[in-house]
């Protein structure tokens, strides 16, 4: 089975179809309820006119009030407000209540004479500016004005007290501070005096020095010096530890001589045994001057000897040398001998006094060894000494500087204290009156705004009680609405007809009927009865019923039975209406005999059809029931079976589902049922309340009928094309 396409101007046509039927009934909606607008609208303006011509004058009066210019005080900014609302804040002040309590007060004590009367007061701000402009509105000229003013002083008044109030509350917390802090700083200094009675004050002072820690440094210093002596000693070798005692460096040796140039001829430096020995070219130097020149008074007799030991020896090899170079004398000649005999002599006692000496410097070490040692336990009890006496001045300094530091406080309280008080006196009202209140002048009434505002608000009533109706009313205009409330399909919708004369009414479908579009409605509902469904399947026997009277039920089973007949089938149309039955008025027959006396055995029924003008069509009126029928379709299965196979199709029209049980006992013997809805007319859940009637009992309803539609309706299209009836002839 091949699926469903949705074309993609179904959308769009929906959409049409739904704008166009929402106006159309809102169009309708208006045209029918108008004149709720007129009641809603009317009133308003006249209760609206009779107000302003009763309405009391209102008098108008303007005041200004500004920022104030403060001269700024060095160290007197002690008032301040928020300024990120503070323009904001101000006019609510202005307008609160409290500043309206005192203005009453204030009048009603120092104006007794002015008459009370409401005042509305309104404040705004002048953009870009810092001007506060008030305006109030009263109905007395002389109390409005008052009122203003005072509002105006009074708003400055309590602005006032508010600073008073807040400077005292202020200046009491600070004294109770003050006298706080007070207690604490003579705490602090009471606590300082007793920690400099119990310690050594000067001792701890920056200036008059630490003295252990100053006696330390100079026992480590000693200390290090020591060492560094003793390390000497014990690595140098005795010429060099003599060198160093003498201040002297020596060169390191060289086996030659250098030979510097001099005025007086050229100075030689011969090294001899590491000890650097200078004499002049040519020239001897004396013993006993190189002996007084060159031994310190700092060196001890074995030191000093040692050295003078080595210069001896160093001037008698440089003799011995002289008598063999210059005197060419032999090594074995007198005088050379001699000067070995005395240089050994010499190198003898170099040796004796090299033992001493190292004797002396072995001795120098034990020394320095011991001292050191007594400078490291010194070092180590004065290194307690000094650690107890910087606990003591770290707690001094702690004491002196939170001494300091409560001080410094207290005297920026103090300070704080005296420029508040001193601010009292300044004025600190941020904002003051600015020029006088304007005389009263009354404000013309505002007849056009309020007789426009009165229209809008009758205009909205209107509007909202005819959308109260329409939420209200469910009865369907139009074919999309009909589809909205009922899952039924539609078989067809009629055209509303009007009559052509009043005394005839609506008259059924004539043979040559001009009224193209309620024929061509009623063949529409004929082609949907008779292709619905297979021919075997097509329903004989038919009812057409409603839910409520005056639907036009009688009108559509007629009309419909004409349209059968015309097709050239045989049509039985049975007026099953007992209590109203009209189909004798529209075929212009007699009411009885008919359908009652066949029900109640009185007479047969095939006796009492009528043949009709319409060919092919044959009526059964309604006939006479007695006064008491009691439910007369109870047995109508009998009937219907009297007549099966008579006729090709046999259309009841019956009484409605919820005024009479006849077409619920009759519908269910019956092929189908077709239920007529008159547009703007039938209750949708009226006719739900039918159509659940029928579901109960089982009835066949095969749709739905739409009467009476309007024909400038939004989905009803057959009145639209109406000039395509009128010249058959002419071409399409």
């Amino acid at each position: 089975m091949d699926e469903e396409v949705e074309s993609p101007l179904q959308p769009r046509a929906t959409f049409a179809a739904r704008f166009f039927e929402q106006s159309q009934r809102y169009r309708k909606f208006l045209w029918k309820y108008w004149w709720i607008l007129v009641l809603t609208i009317g009133p308003a303006l006249g209760i609206q006119w009779y107000l302003l011509r009763h309405v009391t004058p209102v008098y108008e009066c303007l005041g200004h009030m500004i920022v104030s210019v403060k001269i700024s005080v060095p160290n007197a900014n002690v008032y301040n407000e928020e300024v990120a609302y503070f323009y904001g804040t101000q006019m609510e002040l202005m307008k609160s209540e409290s500043v309206a309590y005192l203005v009453r007060n204030y009048l009603r004590t120092n104006n007794p004479e002015l008459n009370p009367v409401p005042v509305t007061l309104l404040v705004a701000q002048t953009p870009k500016t810092s001007i506060f402009n008030l305006e109030a509105l009263g109905a007395d000229a002389a109390y409005t004005q008052a009122y203003l003013q005072a509002t105006m002083d009074e708003y400055v008044n309590l602005k006032k007290k508010m600073l008073d109030e807040a400077s005292s509350a202020t200046a009491l917390a600070m004294q109770a501070e003050l006298a706080k802090m007070s207690e604490e700083l003579d705490r602090s200094k009471q606590a300082l005096l007793d920690y400099q009675a119990s310690n050594n004050v000067v001792l701890l002072e920056p200036n008059g020095g630490n003295a252990a820690a100053d006696h330390l440094a100079t026992l480590n210093q000693e200390l290090e010096k020591d060492k560094s002596d003793l390390h000497q000693l014990e690595t140098l070798t005795l010429d060099e530890a003599l060198e160093r005692q003498l201040g002297i460096f020596a060169q390191p040796k060289t086996p030659t001589n250098t030979t510097v140039p001099g005025a007086q001829g050229q100075t030689n430096i011969a090294p001899v045994n590491g000890v650097a020995v200078i004499s002049s070219a040519g020239t001897n130097l004396p013993k006993n001057d190189l002996a007084q020149n060159t031994t310190p008074a700092q060196l001890g007799a074995f030191e000093a000897d040692y050295l003078d030991a080595k210069r001896q020896i160093v001037r008698l090899k440089f003799e011995r040398k002289d008598l063999i170079e210059n005197h060419e004398l032999l090594t074995t000649s007198d005088r050379v001998v001699q000067k070995d005999k005395e240089i050994a002599q010499m190198e003898e006692q170099l040796a004796i006094d090299e033992r001493e000496s190292e004797q002396q410097l072995i001795n120098q070490q034990h020394i320095l060894k011991l001292q050191i040692k007594g400078l490291e336990d010194q070092i180590s009890n004065y290194r307690a000494n000094v650690l107890d006496v910087n606990k003591k001045l770290e707690a001094y300094r702690i004491l002196k500087e939170n001494t300091k530091r409560l001080q410094s406080i207290y005297d920026d309280r103090q300070a704080a204290l005296k420029n508040l008080e001193m601010n009292k006196g300044i004025g600190q009202e941020s904002v003051s009156t600015y020029g006088s209140v304007s005389h009263p002048v009354p404000l013309p009434a505002e007849k056009k705004k309020h007789m426009t505002m009165a229209g809008l608000i009758g205009l909205v009533l209107g509007i909202g009680i005819m959308v109260l109706i329409d939420r209200l009313d469910d009865r369907p205009t139009s074919l999309t609405e009909l589809e909205k409330l009922f899952d039924l399909p539609v078989l067809g919708q009629f055209p509303l007809v009007k009559a052509k004369k009043r005394k005839e009414g609506v008259l059924i479908l004539q043979p040559d009927d001009d009224r193209h579009a309620l024929v061509e409605a009623y063949r529409t509902l004929r082609s949907a009865l008779l292709f619905r469904d297979s021919p075997k399947q097509h329903p004989k026997t038919i009812v057409i019923t409603s839910a409520s009277p005056n639907d036009g039920k009688s009108m559509t089973s007629a009309n419909f039975a004409i349209t059968l007949a015309q097709a050239g089938a045989r049509v039985l149309l049975v007026d099953a209406d007992l209590r109203r039955g009209v189909m004798h008025k529209n075929f212009f027959v007699s009411s009885s005999p008919g359908l009652a006396e066949a029900l109640t055995g009185k007479r047969d029924w095939s006796k009492s059809v009528i043949t009709t003008a319409i060919p092919n069509l044959y009526l059964l009126p309604c006939g006479t029931p007695p006064e008491r029928h009691g439910n007369m379709f109870a047995n109508s299965g009998k009937f219907l079976e009297d007549i099966a196979g008579k006729y090709d199709y046999v259309v009841f029209d019956t009484a409605p589902v919820l005024v009479a049980d006849d077409v619920l006992s009759l519908a269910p013997h019956v092929d189908g049922l077709i239920m007529v809805i008159r547009a703007g007319f039938t209750s949708g859940h009226i006719a739900h309340a039918a159509l659940n009637l029928l579901h109960l009992r089982r009835v066949n309803v095969m749709g739905l009928v739409f009467n009476a539609v309007h024909p400038k309706a939004s989905d009803y299209y057959y009145d639209r094309f109406k000039e395509y009836y009128e010249n058959p002839r002419a071409g399409a």
